[in-house]
């Protein structure tokens, strides 16, 4: 695993239960891609290979706009390492949900 990304999708939307429908489905979406991610308040963090997580990215907002998402904002990070892994999400949050 060289590459984890953490990804936000906001729906250009004042209405707060259409805002949380769209980003459910993406969710979901990335949910379904069977890589491990870790969903949280403002983000959900994916880890795998970087090509992978390169095209999750870009379908997260071909899902929002399937979803009905006329327009978004999208802010991704990602930490990537060519020669070797990142460190896992286990490994950067398991102590702090004990």
């Amino acid at each position: 695993m060289n590459a984890s990304v953490a990804i936000q999708i906001l729906p250009t939307t004042t209405n707060e239960d259409e805002l949380i429908r769209i980003v459910d489905e993406v969710i979901a979406y990335i949910k379904s891609t069977g890589y491990n991610c870790s969903v949280g308040p403002f983000e959900t963090t994916i880890e795998g290979d970087y090509d992978g997580l390169m095209e999750i990215v870009k379908n997260c907002q071909l899902v929002a706009a399937k979803a009905g998402c006329g327009a978004m904002a999208t802010y991704v990070k990602i930490a990537y390492k060519p020669e070797g892994d990142v460190l896992t999400i286990e490994k950067k949050i398991t102590k702090h949900h004990q």
